[in-house]
């Protein structure tokens, strides 16, 4: 039996619509296209409809859609070797973390499947390591307008009581602060307080980015206070502000970085990564995972960072012109309030709920959405080019002027 084939053969929009209602939980506001093939910046449905995607899988396809690097290494893994498990030493997990070390000047790498997943490794470890060095009593101070995940612990981290409601009792010890609002910070640390965690770049609170003084100040009280500091670049990271980690724009450095997303090319997987201080706290049997780390998924990573590592001037060169077109449709709609970015990491703030813009760019054959319901998110492969970014904010200028 071709499994393949029973997956894919006879089935139409209507029934595959209808089939997603019926049998998948629904945990999710989907519209109403049904992709099946994906290559560079176009997604293809089954109707055959093209589509440019300036979302990019929310921000994991940065190599593009099935990139031919990332697609020839996972043929090879899937014939080699899929799974064993993290009791034994995995080649290609050992090479990845060797890679991720070496670009970001930190010592040890765990790997996990996503990034909220990377996100609870990275709350564990910090706890750990202020619980071994008596370090507060393990309180995480986290920012408004933050996104950290699904877990119980991760949207506890994330300060947003509409991911929380009608999950209580939720996980102690967080607190929220205001963002880059240093002084806010100072009054919230106490004798209490471990780690501190933080977007760079915040994603779905709404393109929101670190002042570099903020930033540096962070780092300094964490360095005065000896309390661990965590950045979240599951969105931002991967080289999507230009720079292979964002937190590369502000000279400085974490004592803990996630990722994810990108990371993977397409495969899932998140990563843990922290310097020999904070990464020592995790010993044998302190932490784990099943499918964390396995071939397939440090495979395609592997290969998707090598692609990534040649594309970051394009990010700087598109992100730039990205940015310059939308402020000039800025001038021209009195309703678009802000345009916000670095590197191809962009939105535009609306003065009203950006849904509707987002299903009629769907209708003009270009994916993008709306985060913190007035903000419309760009997050297109770093492949892009000027023509692809034309094309869009043509059809974005259309849309605007039947407002």
């Amino acid at each position: 039996m071709d499994y393949f084939s029973e997956i894919y053969d006879n089935i139409d929009e209507k029934t595959m619509i209808k089939n997603d209602k019926k049998y998948i939980i629904g945990t999710y506001g989907r519209y109403g296209i049904v992709p099946v093939k994906g290559y560079g910046m176009i997604v293809e449905d089954i109707n055959g409809k093209k589509y440019k995607d300036f979302l990019a899988g929310i921000g994991v396809n940065n190599v593009g859609h099935c990139h031919p690097e990332v697609v020839k290494t996972l043929q090879k893994q899937a014939e080699l070797l899929i799974h064993t498990s993290n009791l034994y030493h995995i080649i290609p997990q050992v090479q990845l973390g060797k890679k991720l070390v070496e670009l970001t000047g930190m010592d040890k790498a765990f790997f996990s499947n996503s990034g909220a997943e990377a996100n609870e490794a990275a709350i564990k470890l910090a706890r750990k390591h202020g619980k071994n060095n008596n370090i507060g009593e393990g309180e995480i101070i986290t920012m408004e307008h933050s996104f950290h995940g699904r877990t119980l612990t991760t949207i506890t981290a994330t300060a947003k009581p509409a991911y929380q409601e009608g999950y209580e009792p939720l996980p102690k010890g967080f607190k929220y602060v205001k963002f880059n609002d240093i002084e806010a910070l100072k009054e919230g640390i106490s004798n209490k307080t471990t780690a501190i965690m933080l977007e760079p770049i915040q994603g779905e609170g709404g393109i929101h980015i670190a002042d570099k003084e903020y930033l540096k100040g962070v780092r300094d009280i964490c360095n005065d206070k000896n309390i661990v500091l965590i950045f979240d670049e599951v969105q931002c990271g991967m080289g999507r502000t230009g720079k292979m980690f964002a937190y590369e724009h502000y000279n400085i450095k974490p004592d803990i970085l996630t990722l994810a997303k990108a990371l993977g090319g397409g495969a899932p997987i998140g990563a843990t990564i922290a310097t020999e201080e904070v990464a020592t706290a995790f010993t044998p049997g302190s932490h784990g995972t099943t499918f964390g780390g396995n071939p397939l998924a440090c495979s395609a990573s592997y290969a998707s960072v090598r692609v990534l590592e040649g594309l970051l001037e394009n990010t700087q060169n598109m992100g730039e012109y990205f940015i310059t077109e939308l402020n000039k449709l800025k001038n021209k709609y009195g309703f678009i309030k802000e345009v916000r970015g670095i590197g191809l990491m962009i939105g535009i703030e609306l003065s009203f709920n950006g849904g509707d813009i987002v299903k009629k760019m769907l209708e003009k054959g270009y994916l993008i959405n709306c985060t913190s319901d007035v903000v419309l998110r760009f997050l297109p492969p770093l492949i892009v080019e000027k023509t692809d970014i034309d094309g869009l904010i043509n059809a974005l200028d259309e849309v605007f002027s039947e407002i």
